[in-house]
């Protein structure tokens, strides 16, 4: 069983002959329940989203801010295990024959054993995974895995990344290149930045990969800012943010949810 690599790629490719930025979501598995994220992947696809990391709830984020760490919790506490990340992955995928990543930090991965890890996702019909903590000159056993489940590896670049460094992280990686827009943990902002549009300069001179850049962008106006510059737009914490405001009312938590991933969907298609 190959994963879809390919699916995503043509994804981004689709979005970019449209003349547009792609939509990418990010939500955890397990986030009310198990069963309320999967419900909310397939709301969020519904609105227009493009692709969908499905986050792998970790007890010692680096990257994640307060938002998306409560929701982890919320998770963590649910009992959540990777087979129902690998459900959460299958369900959406089945559902809507999108693009579905998983976006972790290393430690699970290694505990859990790459090679049958990289196996699930891929018989999951996963697309890759993105991984913020993985060093690219400790990668290459993981690579290998990924490469011949049909797997991409996505990593992250930031602002603070030196040329030299983002060509050594930009060829190891595949499917995408997540561009961090600014030092710091994830969360919505005010404004996403001149920094993010410098770093997807950057990057691209490096490579053909698609750049998607994401912390910060939370309405419409933002994604259209950075539709302007990148590849992709993504998204976390204001979905999640969303699903906690609804304060456990399933229904209202899937309908904002939706109506977010319209609105930016509309912000990433708008001609300046």
């Amino acid at each position: 069983m190959t994963g879809n690599i390919q699916l995503l790629s043509d994804t981004l490719a689709a979005a970019k002959a449209e003349n547009r930025a792609a939509l990418i979501a990010y939500l955890p598995a397990g986030f009310p329940t198990v069963d309320g994220g999967i419900a909310a992947i397939k709301a969020v696809f519904d609105g227009g989203a493009d692709v969908v990391e499905v986050g792998l709830p970790h007890s010692d984020p680096v990257l994640d801010g307060p938002v998306i760490q409560t929701a982890d919790d919320i998770a963590l506490r649910g009992g959540v295990k990777i087979a129902d990340v690998m459900r959460t992955v299958r369900e959406a995928h089945e559902a809507t024959g999108k693009p579905v990543l998983v976006m972790t930090y290393w430690n699970p991965i290694d505990r859990y054993g790459i090679e049958r890890f990289t196996e699930e996702l891929a018989e999951a019909g996963g697309a890759g995974c993105i991984l913020p903590d993985l060093p690219v000159q400790e990668s290459a056993v993981w690579r290998e895995h990924a490469d011949k489940h049909g797997l991409a590896t996505v990593f992250v670049v930031a602002p603070s990344s030196k040329d030299e460094r983002l060509a050594t992280i930009t060829a190891a990686g595949s499917g995408f290149v997540y561009a961090a827009s600014l030092m710091g943990v994830t969360g919505t902002r005010e404004s996403v930045g001149e920094q993010a549009a410098d770093l997807v300069r950057r990057t691209r001179a490096t490579s053909e990969l698609p750049v998607c850049v994401g912390l910060g962008v939370s309405n419409a106006t933002q994604a259209k800012e950075v539709a302007g510059f990148a590849d992709g737009v993504i998204v976390g914490s204001a979905f999640v943010q969303r699903i906690l405001d609804a304060d456990g009312d399933e229904a209202a938590g899937l309908t904002a949810v939706r109506e977010l991933a319209a609105e930016l969907a509309e912000g990433v298609r708008r001609v300046s």
